[in-house]
């Protein structure tokens, strides 16, 4: 399977390490913002080709699908283009940052058959698939999901630290995890939310903390906390607090309510959330099914964080 990746940033990176322990599958393109260092990464990775237009490596030959880890607001946009062009495609959280956007492309991949996943990552984190297996088999209920997203980041950078063209968003970008995995875990529909938001920060002229509240149609309740002004530990931290036992979640690794590590090797092929989000896109893309985190499974999130913005938005 021939596939390129635009954004070869620090989520870039992340993909392209996942990818070379995936058979069957080449990146023959990488693009970029600057073309010297994406040209550096294509070296690094042994990618032979390298551009700064999604449409040249569009058009590279054999092309079957794409990844997207550009900038949030190119993302709806460059998937519409990648399906226009027939290829399959992954596009990294968030799908979007409006709802009109969202609604876009998956109309659009209604209109083509074509694979569209989004990159719900904490849905394939073992340490979140282990509590899902348990939930799914009856042997867990979720009754409160604690959550904590919460980072240092005052200036305009990634998660290398280094200078980005476009602003992050607690609302659009990271509560997108929790607001998606919250659903998925319950199995449930969210039918009350509310949220609250800290002062805007005078240069990056967005909420610097944020606050949500979610209830589903039987009851679970979820807190979720953001903040990009926290200086430390970083990260996100889920608790599950269930009718038999409690578990805390953070990336791929998982505790009991007593700090207990629980084994969750055995989980799935790997212990890298990212290689099994990458896995299934290639997989769906081979079995021709329609696959987890597909965009029309995450597009309730997305209606919900609209909802929210909106919300926010009169409260002024």
């Amino acid at each position: 399977m021939k596939v390129i990746l635009a954004g070869a940033g620090a989520f870039g990176e992340k993909h392209l390490d996942a990818i070379k322990l995936i058979d069957g599958v080449e990146i023959v393109s990488v693009v970029g913002r600057r073309l010297e260092p994406t040209q550096a990464i294509a070296e690094k990775y042994g990618i032979k080709h390298s551009t700064t237009e999604l449409s040249e490596a569009l058009a590279q030959p054999g092309v079957d699908a794409a990844i997207l880890c550009t900038p949030t607001p190119m993302h709806a946009t460059q998937a519409i283009m990648c399906m226009n062009a027939g290829k399959h495609v992954q596009v990294e959280i968030p799908l979007a940052d409006s709802w009109a956007d969202a609604e876009a492309v998956a109309k659009k991949q209604e209109e083509t058959g074509l694979v569209c996943m989004v990159g719900h990552t904490r849905r394939f984190n073992p340490s979140h698939q282990y509590v899902h297996k348990k939930i799914t088999a009856g042997e867990i209920s979720i009754q409160q999901m604690d959550v904590q997203t919460y980072f240092f980041r005052r200036k305009n950078s990634n998660a290398k630290g280094e200078a980005r063209s476009w602003t992050d968003h607690l609302l659009w970008h990271h509560a997108a995890h929790t607001v998606d995995l919250f659903a998925y875990q319950t199995g449930d529909e969210v039918v009350i939310a509310n949220a609250v938001e800290g002062p805007k920060h005078p240069e990056l002229g967005i909420a610097m903390d944020m606050s949500i509240q979610l209830k589903t149609k039987r009851g679970a309740i979820c807190t979720l906390s953001l903040s990009f002004n926290n200086d430390g530990p970083l990260g996100t931290f889920f608790r599950y607090i269930c009718d038999n036992g409690t578990y805390i979640a953070r990336y791929d690794d998982l505790v009991n309510g007593k700090d207990e590590k629980i084994d969750v090797s055995k989980v799935d092929v790997s212990m890298n959330g990212i290689e099994l989000q990458d896995r299934e896109f290639f997989t769906a893309i081979k079995e021709g099914r329609e696959p987890n985190a597909s965009v029309h499974q995450v597009l309730p999130c997305y209606r919900m964080l609209h909802a929210l913005d909106t919300q926010l938005a009169r409260a002024g």
